[in-house]
């Protein structure tokens, strides 16, 4: 684990709708701060779904020694698949990842928990990450696609989709609100899990597949998982009743959860999912993704991402 010194290039690349806009007014202050603190930086505000996946792209090809995400979890998402799809062991790569960095400006915020930097402003998070040690992250991988933090089916998707179609709300109602009110209309799917050790087939809640502790901002369905230990951490919640969900709600979130007869935890290093009633609905770091298939293997791979993580 090194400390980071000075750098000679840094890319920022902003979502300029993160925090219903607030992440917009802070891209000048937070390029000011890292200068400030002897960092040469280079920025970007996206403009549309995917851009950030071709600008750190772009920055991993013009030789950025560290790419730095300010927004939410999805920009997070976004840097990150931009990154490990130019790095080195990608398809047809010929180039080493930079570090990531995360400046948090989002609701949840998943991702900054695991990196020191959640609940810090803006320039609090700049002055705490050019000071921080570079480690080495695992990733997950599905459908030719990375997640960093989480990915999910069942509720969890449906979470994503009801919260999608409420963007008035903010802060901790945005995750509360969509977790009732997509319960209302939610009917378990039939599902298949394998894997090492684990294999059950039966109507589900939900499987959530963890590189962090964290999902939906404050729900701790995975509070043993490391980040950097080659497993994901997954949690399977059978179906359950009006009652039963109203009592683990508050479970999940202090991460007691996992002694409830409806809930299994295992880790594993992959895992295949085969829906029995339609093609699978995901998210992806909190990111909708409704495939073509009904059958996916979700694997890890170990340290294949180098994350700036505060001291």
């Amino acid at each position: 684990m090194l400390i980071m010194g000075p750098l000679v290039h840094a890319y920022v690349i902003l979502n300029p709708a993160a925090g219903r806009g607030a992440a917009a007014r802070a891209l000048d202050p937070i390029v000011r701060e890292f200068r400030r603190q002897g960092w040469a930086v280079e920025a970007e505000r996206t403009d549309r779904p995917g851009h950030a996946v071709e600008l750190a792209a772009r920055a991993v090809r013009a030789g950025a020694g560290c790419v730095v995400a300010v927004g939410g979890d999805g920009t997070v998402h976004e840097v990150a698949n931009g990154l490990l799809g130019q790095a080195t062991g990608g398809l047809g790569a010929q180039h080493a990842a930079p570090l990531l960095g995360v400046v948090p400006i989002g609701s949840g915020n998943d991702f900054a928990k695991l990196v020191g930097v959640a609940r810090h402003s803006p320039l609090r998070a700049v002055r705490r990450l050019v000071t921080a040690r570079a480690v080495a992250f695992d990733v997950g991988h599905v459908l030719d696609e990375y997640f960093v933090n989480s990915a999910g089916v069942g509720f969890g998707a449906e979470v994503v989709r009801v919260r999608n179609a409420m963007p008035g709300l903010s802060g901790f109602l945005s995750y509360l609100v969509p977790v009732f009110r997509a319960f209302a209309r939610f009917r378990p799917p039939r599902l298949e899990v394998r894997a090492s050790g684990f294999r059950e087939t039966g109507y589900m809640m939900m499987v959530e597949i963890c590189n962090g502790t964290t999902a939906g901002g404050s729900y701790r369905f995975a509070p043993a998982a490391l980040p950097g230990d080659g497993r994901l951490d997954v949690c399977v919640v059978r179906r359950v009743s009006l009652a039963r969900f109203l009592l683990a709600v508050p479970r999940v979130m202090r991460g007691t959860h996992g002694t409830m007869r409806e809930v299994a935890l295992f880790q594993t290093r992959s895992m295949t999912l085969r829906s029995l009633e339609g093609p699978l609905v995901l998210h992806l770091d909190g990111e909708l993704r409704e495939s073509a298939v009904c059958e996916c293997t979700v694997r890890v791979q170990p340290g294949r991402l180098k994350v700036l993580v505060a001291r």
